[in-house]
């Protein structure tokens, strides 16, 4: 091959590798982004469980929980009410819980009630009510 043959492949090449990189005319629905996480702080004590705010919009949320009793604990959160109407069956629960230790549960909720609590009956959980869904994060900055 001479130079100017050489070339000239090299030309067509590049111009069908940019050809069929240009994309289509394929419509495709943009999902917006979830709202940003809200932290619930929730703090397991001799007698009974705190949870605040105790009051958030659906979406993710970031259950942080203190273990502040004396005993290992394992927390679990859940759907209160009626399947379909706070999210069917929803269920978590963090690992065993040192004394003075903390554990982290992420979750998706749904409006309705969930109950914070651990097992046996001797500490009283704790409400979370869950409302309307909350703004997407869409356009937001600054987020992780």
């Amino acid at each position: 091959m001479t130079p100017k043959t050489t070339m000239a492949a090299a030309m067509s090449c590049f111009a069908l590798l940019a050809a069929s990189g240009c994309g289509s005319n394929e419509k495709h629905d943009n999902t917006p982004r979830p709202a940003s996480p809200v932290v619930v702080s929730a703090s397991v004590l001799a007698k009974s469980i705190t949870a605040s705010p105790s009051n958030v919009g659906a979406g993710p949320i970031t259950l942080v929980v203190a273990n502040l009793t004396l005993g290992e604990q394992r927390v679990t959160l859940e759907s209160a009410d009626e399947p379909g109407t706070g999210g069917p069956g929803t269920t978590h629960t963090t690992p065993p819980i040192e004394p003075s230790g903390t554990a982290t549960i992420k979750a998706d909720v749904d409006p309705g009630r969930y109950t914070v609590r651990v097992e046996g009956d001797e500490i009283a959980p704790a409400t979370l009510e869950v409302g309307a869904p909350r703004e997407s994060a869409q356009n937001a900055v600054d987020l992780p």
